[in-house]
């Protein structure tokens, strides 16, 4: 793995990622590009169109142009770097591939789209490889456009970078601090044996087991652990440990303990018993602000969401806001407010696009 795919995949189902358009899928769907899945393959799996592919591909091109699929991302965000699997795609991967974005307001339909920008140039691909692009771009985006040279197949997109939330959508400044889609990141883990724990941070419930956090079996007195970076700094006043799926696994007992900016630590939920199988929420009543909350699992075992919902701080929500606007790709930001010219010196100027901002 490189250094640029620690990062979340802003594209990927899991996140909320999807194709909105493709301009041909002849032999497969574009849909499987965001599948947060790694690609499989069968040999001889053969449909009324010929091998089955655990990817998108395209006929085979007998006129000038290439071949393109658009990608909503699930987290608008900063990009990274980019990844173009063509795993299993031998004698039928573009030679070539290129990738754009673009920031975009609302909720556009394709053809709305605009403002491209490049991110991957035209650049060679291998096949049955991951081809990794790092990105240099300080700009948030809602879109990517992946282009194929002339034609064939891709398995997998992967958009890695830092979500960057749009602080119109949280309203009282009140918010799960610890969601990847916010800006949450793991930053610390005793153990990931079955289990990722970026899963923790994923939104929406785990459908299975699988997508949840679970270590292997401690044979000594110590515990597993993840420590989580939260979005931004606040005051925490719930937390959600959800073990749904977990039955014969689930830990016997976990503990929350907060790091404030000062670097001193807060216990926010001393050692709990769980049940399996069950999501446990725990009102808080914390006297500080949170930067880092660390969650001890006792002795092993796996969780599939950990929420921590609380309260930015006004100065923590201006410096998100701020962020935000800065980030916006240039015509987005100017359609936004009409004039202003950043860097902004003061947040306050965001006040007409963002009312908590006046919540003081």
């Amino acid at each position: 793995m490189s250094d640029l795919e620690t990062f979340p995949d802003l594209a990927s189902r899991a996140l909320g990622g999807g194709v909105i358009h493709a301009n041909d899928e002849f032999f497969a769907a574009a849909d499987h590009l965001v599948l947060a899945e790694p690609p499989g393959f069968t040999r001889a799996t053969f449909g009324p169109k010929g091998q089955v592919y655990d990817g998108w591909e395209t006929r085979r091109r007998r006129t000038p142009g290439h071949d393109h699929a658009i990608v909503r991302l699930g987290a608008p965000g900063v990009v990274r770097g980019v990844v173009v699997d063509t795993a299993h795609f031998t004698g039928n991967y573009p030679t070539e591939a290129s990738v754009e974005a673009c920031g975009a307001e609302g909720h556009p339909a394709p053809d709305e789209l605009d403002g491209w920008e490049t991110l991957v140039p035209r650049s060679p691909l291998a096949g049955d490889s991951r081809n990794v692009f790092p990105v240099d771009s300080g700009r948030r985006y809602t879109h990517v456009r992946l282009s194929i040279y002339p034609d064939g197949g891709v398995a997998r997109l992967r958009v890695h970078g830092e979500p960057v939330a749009d602080p119109r959508h949280i309203p009282d400044r009140f918010l799960d601090l610890a969601a990847l889609e916010h800006g949450g990141r793991i930053v610390g883990c005793s153990d990931m044996f079955y289990g990722s724990p970026a899963n923790l941070l994923l939104p929406g419930q785990a459908r299975v087991m699988g997508e949840g956090w679970e270590t292997r079996r401690r044979r000594d007195d110590g515990n597993d652990w993840v420590e989580v970076r939260l979005a931004a700094p606040g005051r925490i006043h719930l937390a959600e440990l959800d073990a749904t799926h977990f039955k014969g696994n689930a830990p016997g007992w976990a503990s929350l303990t907060a790091v404030d900016a000062a670097g001193e630590r807060l216990e926010l939920l001393p050692r709990t018993r769980l049940q399996p199988d069950t999501r446990h929420r725990f009102p808080l009543t914390p006297d500080r602000d949170a930067v880092n909350v660390r969650l001890d699992a006792y002795p092993d075992g796996g969780l599939a969401r950990l929420r921590l919902w609380g309260r930015l701080t006004p100065e923590a929500f201006a410096a998100l806001a701020l962020r935000w606007f800065e980030a916006l790709p240039e015509a987005h930001a100017a359609a936004l407010l009409p004039g202003v010219e950043r860097p902004l010196a003061d947040p306050a100027a965001l006040a007409p696009l963002v009312p908590a901002l006046r919540l003081g």
